[in-house]
């Protein structure tokens, strides 16, 4: 069985096919899809579909997953609506893992994040025979070199920075672009570098207002010039929080960040910019549309792996890139830390020799 779990993400598609091609090689295996990552088998009806070599035709250049994912919930958490109103979780792990029993099912891939992941290494401790794929666009776990899904979403918010350039440049502007990544940087980054932007904002290096600021002030000769910022979701000021909020959604375990473009914006007013400052949101477009080849290739190799790794009996693992190869790692391990950007490392120097603003 398998299945997709926390956000959608360009390439989910090409290993759900990659899984099925390489199953269909085995005379005695049969993929089915559980819809909704584990929401499928805990549902009634439950939720459960074929797949097989006509299903996942061409299904490498479509964006999304055809089995459905969701962030919210989950075997150990699932959401319960009490009698007074208010909600709670409860585990339904035992209750799950009889009914995959009964509905003969030998192994599961799940393809997903590090809360993904972390699911996967709980039911692998009780017992389930579970092979797990890397899933995220933000690039943050830290057993693989790369996500697939990360270098389409790097290349969708550059092209994004290639198009506010040009009205930048036309009205004298500055402009702000907020991209997704939650704790990590790396979409930002990237994305600042390739795009040429002149300042670069993560969550792992805290900025000063007043070197951002400085910044943009540079880039204007009295009121002629442009500024394109790149500010990560998950950014903060020194000595200040993140900007996110309570969703209030039953089952997501998040606090829902954004809107850290729109408060950076008002700082700047606060700190004396005078120029026309304008904010984008590029929000879910990260994570839509078709993905590029590098994410196909990289996301058919995992789905490839993921069912030999069935074959050959590797539960417990996670697949990884380490570059050249495809390699199994522990789920433990792949969860165990986060993968964050070194304020020190090489892509910092290389934004910084450009003379991008970090903000520290």
């Amino acid at each position: 069985m398998v299945l997709t779990g926390g956000g959608d993400c360009p390439g989910l598609n090409a290993v759900i096919r990659g899984i099925v091609k390489r199953a269909s090689q085995e005379n005695d295996w049969e993929v089915v899809g559980c819809i909704e990552s584990f929401n499928g088998v805990l549902r009634e009806p439950t939720e459960i579909e074929i797949l097989d070599e006509k299903r996942v035709e061409g299904l490498q250049i479509q964006g999304g997953t055809i089995i459905g994912t969701t962030n919210k919930g989950g075997p150990f958490a699932w959401p319960v609506k009490q009698n007074d109103g208010t909600w709670t979780t409860v585990d339904r792990s035992d209750e799950m893992l009889r009914k995959l029993q009964y509905l003969g099912i030998d192994a599961v891939i799940n393809i997903g994040g590090d809360g993904s992941q972390r699911i996967s290494l709980g039911l692998y401790n009780k017992g389930l025979n579970i092979v797990g794929v890397p899933k995220t666009i933000d690039n943050d776990l830290s057993m693989t070199d790369y996500t697939f899904g990360f270098q389409t979403a790097v290349q969708i918010c550059t092209d994004a920075i290639d198009k506010l350039v040009t009205t930048a440049a036309s009205h004298n502007r500055v402009f702000i672009m907020e991209v997704m990544g939650r704790d990590a940087g790396w979409i930002a980054l990237h994305s600042a570098i390739a795009g040429g932007a002149d300042i670069c904002l993560i969550p792992e290096i805290p900025y000063d207002i007043n070197k951002v600021k400085a910044k943009i002030e540079q880039r204007y000769n009295k009121r002629r010039g442009y500024c394109i910022i790149v500010v990560a979701e998950g950014a903060m000021p020194k000595g200040g929080t993140v900007t996110g909020t309570e969703t209030g959604e039953v089952g997501y375990q998040h606090v829902k960040l954004g809107g850290v473009g729109e408060q950076l914006a008002a700082d700047l007013k606060e700190a004396g910019v005078e120029h026309d400052i304008r904010c984008t949101i590029l929000g879910h477009l990260q994570r839509g549309g078709t993905p590029i080849a590098f994410d196909r290739v990289l996301a058919t190799e995992f789905g490839v792996r993921a069912m030999e790794f069935v074959l050959e009996g590797r539960f417990g693992q996670m697949v990884a890139y380490h570059h050249p190869d495809i390699v199994g790692v522990s789920l433990e391990e792949a969860v165990r830390t986060p993968h964050l950007i070194d304020p020190n490392e090489r892509l910092v120097h290389t934004a910084k020799g450009v003379g991008i603003e970090m903000g520290d």
